[in-house]
Parts: C-alpha cells; structure tokens; sequence
C-alpha cells in the first residue's frame, strides 16, 4: 500500500481508503453479518489501509459503532473521517447548533475521542458559501482537539470552489470516476490551496465492477437509475474492457485512473466482502499509464460531458 498526505492536514493516508456505507447497513445495501464486518475492518488494517470514512446514517449510525468496535485498541492505526448533516434517524438536518452533539455522538459510537476529520454531508449550496457559521462551530472543535480537520463532502466542482474559497476547510470529498469526471476542473485550485481530496463513489455504486448490463434489476439504492441511464453505462463498459492489462481488472482500472491525479489523497471503494476489499486494495500496487489516463478523460469529453449520467 502506497501513503499520501492528506493536504494540509500533517495526516498521512492510505492511497485506497476504505468505505464503510455498507457496514452494517440493510437499509441502502444488502446487509452483512456484524462478525463480517468487523473482520473486513481487521483485514484492511492488516493489508495497510488506513482511512475510513463512515457517517452517522449509515445503517442508522450501526456503520460507526461497527467501525468503533473493530478499531477498539487499534485506534492509533487509523485515520476516521465522519459527517454531519444526514442523521441516524435518516433525517436531513444542517443546523450549525447540531454540529456538536452529533460530533459527540459520532465520537460515542466510533469509542474514541477524537475524529481526524469531519464533512458537513452534501449540505445546502449557501452553506459552503460561508455565510453562516457552520465552519466557526467546526473551528472551534478542531481548536478543542475534538476534530484534527474539517471540510465538506461536494458533488461538482462548482461546489469545491466555494468551498475553497469561502472556508478554511482542508478537507473536501467529492464524487468522482470515469463517469463523472466534472469535479477535476477543480483539483488545480484545491492542490494550489493544500487541500486534501477524498475521492467517493468511486465505482460509480458498483457499476464499474462490470458486474452488470443493461438489464440489470436492483433492490438498493441504485434503483434509482432510469432504464436509460443504464443503457448508456452498458454501451461504455466494452470501451473500458479493452483498455484492461493482463489480469487487471475493470475496478483496478477505475481505482487506479483516479489515482493518477496526484491532487487526491485517498479514494473509498465500498466494501462487502472480503474478496471486494483484496481487489479494491490491491489497486495501489501498480500504476496506469498517461496515455490511458488521458484516453479515459477524452471518453467523458466525447461521450459523458455534454449529457451526464446521473448519479
């Protein structure tokens, strides 16, 4: 496993992260044993990744206790990112005056007493302007030791030019893949003000792993995709497959074509079940090419960038 520094934060991260949305989590995914869980955490630890990312709603906030319980006496071998925002109840909730007690109780679930790092969870546009005093509150927590770093958890670049230009936020997560290549207008501006970047969905919710065609039915969360929608993600994959090395996989690709921007700090693939968490760490071992890497940019250009599919 190769290490980055998380922007300014003096933190040093694992370049494959591990997200932890799934754990514990019947509500948006296929549910895993507690046991499970907590040993995919362990084998993580053991092949050299450090960073997790969780939040307090997913799978009502059994993600974070899970987390708590697999790190007890490992707590130093970890990097903890969480979020504020999205709550256990599965309530939207971005009243600055709840920042703290849901930091408490993060920190409750997660048995430690500090967080290296907490989002404001996809909130509203205006807040990452910064006119409100989210980003006082978070100050004052890191200033207390509660929290080491802060930021927020975006969806475009749009949003992380706020961000960096309104707060002092270090950290910022943002969804980005071969798919949805809009946010990397911004990773210039971000490296230029030593902002680490935490790369989510990184597998466009398990699309990339070619698992699927068009005629794919889903219970979860991804029921949300039109029939066209997946339509249009079958006639790319063949595309991609061509571009894969022998014994390289499509995730490989996808993990490694991000990581090829030297700007992000670490990408969080899910995870629910051992041989998912091996491919999805094993991305670190190898690099890909430029000329790959810019062939998979010139895809979004031509295909993606004028008619995006929706997350």
């Amino acid at each position: 496993m190769k290490y980055r520094q998380l922007g300014s934060t003096g933190i040093k991260v694992s370049e494959v992260g591990f997200g932890a949305w799934q754990l514990g989590n019947a509500r948006d995914w296929e549910g895993m044993e507690n046991n499970q869980a907590i040993k995919l955490v362990h084998e993580a630890l053991e092949q050299g990744c450090n960073f997790f990312d969780t939040a307090p709603n997913y799978g009502g906030g059994n993600s974070e206790s899970l987390l708590g319980k697999a790190l007890t006496g490992r707590r130093s071998e970890a990097v903890i990112n969480s979020k504020f925002g999205h709550h256990p109840d599965n309530t939207l909730n971005f009243d600055s005056q709840k920042i703290r007690s849901s930091v408490e109780n993060s920190l409750r679930r997660l048995k430690t007493d500090y967080l290296d790092s907490i989002l404001l969870h996809n909130p509203p546009f205006e807040i990452l302007t910064g006119v409100t005093d989210h980003f006082d509150v978070l100050e004052s927590l890191k200033q207390e030791g509660k929290i080491r770093a802060y930021g927020a958890s975006v969806d475009s670049a749009r949003e992380m030019d706020e961000l960096i230009r309104n707060t002092g936020s270090q950290v910022i997560e943002v969804m980005f893949n071969i798919f949805h290549q809009e946010p990397r207008k911004a990773f210039k501006k971000a490296a230029e003000k030593n902002v680490g970047l935490i790369v989510k969905v990184p597998l466009d919710s398990g699309w990339l792993s070619g698992k699927y065609g068009e005629n794919s039915i889903f219970t979860d969360i991804r029921s949300r995709w039109s029939r066209e929608q997946l339509k249009k993600r079958a006639e790319l994959l063949p595309v991609l497959k061509e571009m894969l090395e022998p014994g390289e996989s499509l995730v490989q690709l996808a993990l490694r074509y991000i990581l090829n921007y030297q700007e992000v700090s670490t990408v969080i693939p899910g995870n629910k079940n051992l041989e998912q968490l091996i491919e999805n760490l094993s991305a670190s071992d190898k690099s890909i090419s430029v000329e790959k890497a810019e062939k998979i940019e010139e895809i979004w250009e031509q295909k993606l960038q004028a008619d995006p599919l929706g997350w």
